[in-house]
């Protein structure tokens, strides 16, 4: 009667074998479903490039991916025409004359500015025009234009900043006459 009792227990070991082999292979099928979902949805936005039919993006929404800039390397320069503008202020008519420079990080990036010339040239003109004699000769009144037309110019050819780094770099007065 031993034999009987033994048949059971020995049917009872590869049944919990194979439940146990089961379980292993489901916890490492969930660990590996689990990793793949964490990389697949870690990566980031601005390192993805668009697949499929997804729509192209504009010049203006492309983000520009910050270069490692040479610190020897020096700035490029891109001088602008002056302008003549008339000011806003009430009491006379006054108007100033403004030379205006801008800094960029190179040669390419000064080439695609010369694209959006008329716009910027507009947008600089209205800017300039918004102000009065007494703001203009203020310091504080140049450098709240100086950013005003940086920022212009920068959203106007699709060059914001982005993670603290744009290819327009800052806007110098070559020249500013107030009369």
């Amino acid at each position: 009667m031993s034999k009987p009792a033994e048949a059971p227990a020995a049917g009872e070991k590869p049944k919990s074998k194979k439940l146990l082999l089961i379980i292993i292979a489901l916890v490492v099928v969930l660990i590996g479903a689990g990793a793949a979902a964490f990389f697949l949805l870690k990566g980031h936005p601005e390192d993805e490039e668009e697949v499929g039919d997804a729509p192209a993006k504009t010049a203006k929404e492309a983000k520009p991916k910050p270069k490692k800039k040479d610190p020897a390397a020096p700035p490029t320069f891109m001088p602008l025409d002056a302008v003549v503008v008339n000011l806003a202020d009430t009491s006379s008519a006054r108007y100033a004359q403004v030379g205006i420079t801008l800094q960029v990080e190179d040669e390419a990036t000064a080439n695609e500015i010369k694209k959006y010339m008329p716009a910027i040239r507009n947008g600089i003109l209205l800017r300039i025009s918004q102000r009065t004699a007494d703001q203009l000769l203020s310091a504080e009144g140049k450098e709240q234009l100086a950013n005003d037309i940086l920022e212009f110019v920068r959203e106007t050819t699709g060059m914001e900043v982005y993670r603290g780094y744009s290819p327009v770099e800052a806007v110098l007065f070559s020249s500013l006459i107030v009369q």
